[in-house]
Order: C-alpha cells, then structure tokens, then sequence
C-alpha cells in the first residue's frame, strides 16, 4: 500500500463524499490513499478521491459498472462491501453496505508520517465560526480544515490578500490570510500550522455531535 494520504478528503458528516456542497480533492492533483476494489475474487488497485463513513469515490483503471457488487479493502484492514453507486471515465462512487470508522483512517495517515513530521490531512465538517478583519465582524461555515488552511463559506467574505482572525469554539486558530475567494467561499491558509495533538481531539469531539 503506498503511504501518501495527504490529498485524500475525509468527510467527517454522515453524507456520501459526492453529494452536494462536497469538496473532495481536485482531479489530477496528485497521489491519494491507496486501496483494492475486490470483485469475485479478483484484485485491482484504485486510490481514494475521497471517503466519508458512507462510501467513498474512486479513481484509476476502474474496472467495474453501476450496481456491481464488490468490497474496498482499505490501508486500516478494513474491508467494507459496497455497491458501485456511478462510474464516470476513471472514476466511481461507492457505497458502503455498513458505515466504515474514517477516524482510523486519519490516524493511519498521521502514523504513516514521521513523528517529528505530523500534519493532519484535509477533512470535511461542518462547524460555524467567525470571522474578523479590521472593522468587520462575519459568522461562516466551516467547510474543511487541514493543518494549513481551511475552507469557508459566507456571504460578505473578503477578498484575496486580506488577514484575518478566525474563531472556533474549542479549538484555537492563528491568524490567516485569504487566498482566493469565489461564490460566497474563501480559502484560507493559516500564519502557523495547526498540530494535529490539538486538531485530533476537536475533529473528534466534533463529528461525534459534541460541542467543542
């Protein structure tokens, strides 16, 4: 199994990683976690785009069609059965017969790094926070969070270049500097990277249901 996860998206909400307002990693930008499509006994290899506890989405030599029944064994061991939900050129989305644990996942991309090296991978949830930039106070969603960075959507957001502060309820945040801004979603990257020894436990907390 190759080891480099830190493009893959984990989707921390009970919602398939292709659905609606979804932000899973861009086609074409680079390697993803590795898994094996099983089909009849049959083994290929695929990477992961992205997973939620739900199914996951695809890409490589997709061998397979819409309804086809099979099993994605995953770099943790697990093996979930699934259906094949879509396939699109070298992609496909699946659906896990019962929901897999995407947590283990994020803990296997931080070990496969070095200890001294750990830098949490991108994750999807969803979580308010606000926002404050000279004057102006705005309240945003939360749409994913890596070490580095994160996603946010609101109406009123600034544009590329401005510093910011950014407050999160049990979690916290340095400052940040818009990198692009696009319908109502801006990308922020972080002045000082967030440890995973502080973001774990609130990504945790959080997609558990509770408040942080």
């Amino acid at each position: 199994m190759a080891r480099s996860l830190s493009l893959t998206s984990f989707v921390m909400e009970n919602r398939l990683p292709w659905a609606e307002g979804s932000s899973a990693a861009p086609a074409g930008a680079g390697r993803f976690d590795q898994a094996v499509i099983i089909v009849g006994g049959q083994r290929s290899p695929c990477s992961i785009r992205s997973v939620s506890s739900l199914g996951a989405t695809l890409t490589g030599q997709i061998r397979t069609q819409q309804g086809e029944q099979l099993a994605i064994e995953l770099g943790t061991g697990q093996r979930p059965a699934a259906s094949v939900e879509w396939v699109r050129r070298d992609e496909a989305g699946v659906r896990f017969k019962q929901p897999i644990d995407v947590l283990a996942l994020i803990n296997r991309a931080l070990i496969s790094q070095p200890a001294e090296r750990r830098s949490m991978p991108r994750v999807e949830l969803r979580c308010g926070v606000r926002l404050k930039w000279g004057a102006t106070i705005c309240d945003a969603i939360l749409r994913n969070i890596s070490a580095r960075g994160m996603q946010l959507e609101a109406d009123g957001l600034p544009p590329k270049g401005t510093y910011l502060s950014i407050q999160i309820d049990g979690l916290n945040v340095p400052a940040g500097e818009v990198m692009w801004q696009k319908d109502g979603l801006v990308g922020i990257q972080l002045m000082e990277e967030l440890r995973w020894t502080s973001l774990m436990p609130w990504i945790r907390k959080v997609s558990a249901g509770g408040t942080a």
